[in-house]
């Protein structure tokens, strides 16, 4: 555990260590100022055999090694999550109530605890057991049939909408929320995530509006927000770039088709008609891909017409806006995004890479040595 600046200053976190949303989800508890201490396994085995100070998901914290089939140091990782508000983990189902650890026992130790539990599928239900990732919990969810053109399968939005968005987001919520009852009543309590769950609420938007005729799921790609209406869409550029155009408002369409020249064109008169989408988005992908990306941000760069040009990873950290907000940290050769939100009153510490060191049980123990609450 490192100590930390940020608003959740003094919040104390057991993390049982693993993939995905959870340590997602402690990572942030860390960039905001929280005192996570990281219980691995001796020995765990890293992510495609990477150094573990690539793994940024752990930035900020420090590791406790701990072998859970001993009794002797199972019993001493009990004490901890005594001491602690909060304990999150991210295995099956079970898992944890086979090493000793379940929230019955935990919650025995520690009535206030809040007991963060992070699954792909849930602690109950016919798929609960299985394997998973985060493209197959997209995929029961709605979300991922709602994401790329109708002509081909959809594509795999990295890990972002089910592992980060719809899971550790999501777990992240409800431990702060649990926190908030915990310190108020002194009753701690289980919050199950899971990024079935998480990624359908990423929809809920579209089920509106889907409800109420506003718009389509069928045929894919035809929807309103994911590539059907041709002005919130990306269009290839002469350079092999790419544009994304949003401007879903009357007022910032209208600017948008004013610099580009369309203002009297009777395909663009009717922005929300479907009838013209065909027209519009052959005439915008043709306009598009006759001048570089350059021309494009410079045409539209600086005005109201919901542009932006599609950056890389190696782009991304020298764009002037990344820059004036210092977006990006580097970190012994890592460029890697900072913590987001800012604070005003309590603002964080710039992050750590992935490995911010060994702790002992010893130091741990002393570090908190009385129990939570």
């Amino acid at each position: 555990m490192l100590e930390r600046n940020g608003p959740l200053k003094g919040l104390r976190v057991v993390e049982m260590a693993g993939l995905g949303p959870a340590p997602f989800a402690c990572m942030m508890l860390a960039d905001m100022g929280a005192e996570v201490l990281r219980i691995a396994r001796p020995g765990q085995a890293r992510f495609m055999g990477l150094d573990q100070k690539y793994m940024l998901y752990d930035r900020s914290r420090r590791t406790l090694d701990m072998d859970l089939r001993d009794p002797t140091q199972r019993e001493q990782v009990l004490d901890l999550i005594s001491r602690a508000e909060v304990l999150i983990e991210g295995f099956r189902p079970g898992v944890m109530e086979r090493l000793g650890l379940g929230p019955d026992v935990a919650l025995k130790a520690n009535p206030a605890l809040v007991y963060g539990r992070m699954t792909g599928w849930g602690q109950e239900g016919p798929f609960a057991a299985r394997a998973g990732h985060d493209l197959n919990y997209m995929a029961v969810s709605g979300a991922l049939w709602a994401i790329g053109p109708g002509d081909a399968p959809p594509p795999p939005p990295q890990n972002i909408v089910a592992d980060l968005a719809g899971g550790g987001m999501m777990l992240l919520a409800g431990v702060l929320a649990a926190v908030i009852h915990a310190r108020a009543q002194g009753q701690g309590q289980v919050v199950d995530a899971t990024m079935t769950d998480g990624a359908a609420l990423m929809m809920v938007l579209q089920y509106g509006l889907k409800a109420a005729g506003a718009d389509r799921d069928t045929p894919r790609g035809a929807g309103l927000l994911n590539g059907g209406a041709p002005w919130y869409r990306c269009y290839a550029t002469a350079d092999g770039g790419y544009v994304a155009l949003g401007p879903i408002e009357p007022q910032f369409y209208a600017v948008l088709i004013d610099r580009l020249g369309l203002s009297e064109d009777p395909d663009f008169a009717s922005q929300y008609d479907p009838a013209h989408f065909p027209a519009m988005h052959h005439r915008l992908e043709a306009l598009f891909a006759s001048q570089p990306r350059a021309h494009w941000e410079e045409l539209l760069g600086e005005v109201d017409a919901c542009f932006a040009p599609v950056l890389s990873m190696d782009e991304a950290p020298t764009h002037l806006q990344n820059t004036a907000r210092g977006t990006f940290h580097h970190s012994d050769g890592i460029i890697q995004p900072g913590p987001a939100p800012r604070f005003s009153t309590t603002p964080q510490d710039a992050p750590t890479h992935g490995d911010a060191g060994k702790i002992n049980l010893e130091e741990a123990l002393t570090r908190w040595g009385e129990a939570a609450g």
